[in-house]
């Protein structure tokens, strides 16, 4: 596996792979890494396909009271589990490469950004359309694989290469969870040992009220019980949601593919989930 920093050792190694016939598949990464992460790699490993993943923790999808300065960063680590998963390539460009001095440009998509986290964390998706079309340009990738724990993330990007005809096929990966349901997430090493307890209940409200929703019941009685499970573990809801699973509307129509969308906190550490609705 081969590590770069500068742009132009990117550019000749992703150039190397396609004078060899390889496509090229992207994984892009804030490090951290966890199973989930090595389920987007080992997705993205296909016969006649290299596979570079990105690490890059993004400032720009932070905002000015969140965890920017405390994210977690373990370079050398996270180097040996891209290794171990079949990665060939890891892109490792510094914040001045990304946004070096005069960087002025902004990507941002409307509509599917702006319920959900995107009312929540103003400019985020902002920040993270922003860092995947830099590295979609730089890498130049066939595919891109991302996780279906960032829902809305997912649906934001699907959206911007759409729109900007960009011709990059994306993939999302079902949510890899602990034995005990919770969300595989970077952020979960935050939790305290007692708040890792509590914290199962966000997986299992979801489900609960998923299924109900399924079967027909009424979704707004579903998605108060919800709230009121997690409200009694210990959480501050931001939001549990039923929203349709394109658009992210919240008055999804019933004969289109739902998603039932959450985030909350379990002390200072904030979670987010989500769960497709399988109508029985």
């Amino acid at each position: 596996m081969e590590t770069v920093r500068e742009i132009g050792a990117l550019r000749d190694a992703v150039a190397a792979f396609r004078a060899d016939g390889q496509l090229v598949a992207l994984v892009p990464t804030m490090g951290a890494l966890h199973a989930g992460h090595v389920a987007l790699v080992e997705a993205a490993r296909r016969p006649g396909t290299k596979v570079v993943a990105s690490i890059f923790v993004n400032p720009r999808q932070f905002g000015p009271n969140e965890d920017l300065a405390r994210y977690p960063r373990r370079e050398q680590a996270d180097l040996r589990m891209l290794e171990a998963a079949g990665c060939d390539l890891v892109w490792l460009p510094g914040v001045e490469t990304m946004y070096p001095d005069g960087f002025a440009s902004t990507v941002s998509v409307q509509g599917v950004s702006e319920t959900f986290d995107g009312a929540s964390r103003p400019g985020h998706f902002d920040g993270v359309a922003t860092v995947v079309t830099k590295l979609f340009n730089q890498v130049r990738p066939d595919t891109a694989y991302f996780g279906e724990k960032d829902f809305q993330q997912l649906a934001v990007i699907r959206r911007m290469v759409t729109d900007l005809d960009m011709g990059i096929e994306i993939t999302g990966v079902p949510t890899q969870r602990e034995d005990d349901g919770l969300a595989m997430s970077s952020r979960n090493i935050y939790l305290d040992e007692e708040e890792r307890g509590k914290a199962t209940a966000l997986p299992r409200a979801l489900g609960v009220a998923a299924r109900s929703i399924g079967r027909g019941d009424d979704a707004a009685a579903a998605l108060e019980d919800a709230r009121a499970t997690l409200i009694a573990a210990g959480f501050t809801i931001d939001y549990v949601a039923l929203a349709d699973a394109e658009t992210l509307s919240d008055d999804p129509a019933p004969d289109r593919p739902r998603r039932l969308l959450a985030a909350a906190r379990m002390g200072a550490t904030r979670l987010i989930d989500n769960i497709a609705i399988e109508d029985s």
